[in-house]
């Protein structure tokens, strides 16, 4: 993310995974501002997820692709349990406890997840990123608890629970109601994801979190400073 820049915000902010800003990431959490993914970086997103099918398909051994995670890693994953494998990898990491994040931290959430994933480095489908992108912009804002992330491979827990309503479950709010995932999805007129090769860890291995949190005070450090 690059410094804090001043003056009008855009009509939307065009995530390219390297030029999107402090000021931009504040306009898109608290203003609402609508958010889209560049030309380019749609065709990376396509391209190496074309290589992330072929190799699964092919048998070849990538962690938590086309073998377990941490100690399971030994085993081996046929094909027809991609999806289990990283629909159960986001359920067992949703384990975070507390209030729920203001709806301004979700939202700079879901920004940073995005942005990241616009890079074309994660190996997610480009159907994955329009629903995030969906999400962010028919403003379905998932429920995560805030305490229980340790950071130190991300924000595994908290990014879990967002992943899940992406999927379909836990609980967003929608129009200022919180609805079950699924409900929340439906409403909005969103697809929810069937997951597959390696998309649950990509959802979830990342700071977004904490960086969402921190961008924001950033921000708000930045302002009282000026008006100091």
């Amino acid at each position: 993310m690059k410094p804090l820049k001043t003056g009008a915000s855009p009509r939307t902010v065009v995530l390219t995974g390297s030029s999107l800003t402090i000021g931009e990431l504040v306009a898109v959490s608290r203003q609402d501002l609508p958010v889209d993914i560049g030309p380019e970086s749609m065709e990376a997103i396509g391209r190496s997820r074309h290589l992330v099918d072929l190799w699964g398909r092919s048998g070849k051994v990538i962690y938590g692709v086309t073998t377990g995670f941490g100690e399971m890693v030994q085993w081996l994953i046929p094909p027809d349990y991609e999806k289990e494998l990283q629909e159960n990898l986001i359920r067992s990491h949703a384990a975070n406890v507390g209030d729920a994040f203001p709806r301004e931290v979700v939202r700079a959430v879901l920004l940073l997840r995005l942005n990241c994933l616009s890079q074309g480095h994660s190996g997610v489908r480009v159907e994955t990123v329009k629903t995030l992108l969906g999400m962010i912009n028919e403003k379905v804002h998932p429920q995560i608890p805030e305490l229980g992330s340790v950071g130190a491979s991300g924000d595994l827990s908290p990014l879990a629970h967002a992943a899940l309503v992406a999927c379909g479950e836990w609980f967003a709010e929608y129009k200022g109601e919180v609805l079950p995932g699924s409900e929340a999805l439906h409403r909005a007129g969103i697809r929810k994801l069937d997951l597959g090769y390696k998309e649950g860890l990509a959802l979830i291995n990342g700071t977004s979190v904490m960086s969402a949190v921190g961008a924001l005070l950033i921000h708000d450090a930045d302002t009282l400073i000026k008006t100091a």
